[in-house]
């Protein structure tokens, strides 16, 4: 079983080096690139101080088409885009493949999370503990392959941590991500995922630290309103539309963690 880290690296974080160095201390070993398309001496110097290769993706700009690119190139079974600005715990890749190895037909994994701002770890956040309500169904791994159960987890909201989800290549298929969207990437794609074979498994275990800054991606969509509009998309795809406005009303609630 391979996995690989696939790093999407945008600018020059100050967060990246850190990231990377979770990424080596892990437990379980996996392969590590760097995909970027916004290429920089700063970017190959730490690829160089870590071992790491560096992948460049030319063209027009896009996040979609960056995470894509990301996925596309990491190379074995399974594959994390890792997030510049987070923290992986070192045993991560221990419990991905511990998970794997259990349920071969797992196509979806991901953990619990701790979030990291202004240096000080919040554990216990809103939107955390709203979150660990909505994966309470992923807690019956027997059902988790089942497709209505699946689609069940994500009628309200997204509750799997973005930069936690590691990904089957042979069940979920090259190329993944929608492109036409900036910020629902990630639960367009397990909306669409539950539709098909694959057991989704979550670990509650904090397996990583996701650092909420204001020069986030995450930030960037929330003062743009494309968090809002794209949310609001993916709640009418999901339930009537009387309840999708309700839902998303209430769903704006969780921005303040970010704004805050």
């Amino acid at each position: 079983m391979k996995h690989t880290f696939a790093v999407v690296a945008y600018q020059d974080s100050p967060y990246l080096e850190a990231c990377l160095k979770s990424l080596v201390s892990q437990t379980e070993k996996s392969d590590i690139i760097i995909c970027t398309s916004t290429p920089s001496g700063y970017i190959d110097s730490l690829a160089s101080k870590y071992g790491v290769p560096v992948h460049v993706r030319q063209g027009i700009k896009g996040i979609g088409r960056d995470w894509n690119f990301a996925y596309d190139e990491a190379e074995g079974d399974l594959v994390t885009l890792a997030h510049q600005d987070d923290l992986y715990e070192r045993d991560y890749t221990k419990t991905l493949f511990e998970a794997k190895k259990r349920w071969p037909d797992m196509s979806v994994f991901s953990t619990s999370s701790v979030s990291l701002k202004n240096g000080t770890m919040v554990e216990w956040g809103r939107e955390e503990r709203v979150k660990k309500l909505l994966r309470i169904p992923l807690r019956f791994r027997f059902l988790c392959a089942g497709r209505l159960w699946k689609r069940m987890v994500f009628l309200l909201g997204n509750p799997l941590i973005c930069p936690s989800c590691a990904y089957d290549r042979k069940l979920c298929g090259e190329h993944p991500f929608s492109e036409r969207y900036q910020f629902v990437l990630d639960w367009d794609l397990l909306v669409r995922l539950s539709g098909k074979n694959g057991r989704f498994i979550c670990s509650e275990k904090p397996l990583i630290m996701y650092r909420i800054h204001s020069d986030a991606a995450t930030y960037a969509c929330i003062e743009d309103h494309v968090r809002e509009k794209e949310e609001a998309e993916m709640f009418k795809k999901l339930l009537p539309e009387p309840m999708a406005a309700v839902i998303g009303n209430l769903y704006r609630r969780s921005y303040e963690a970010y704004t805050k």
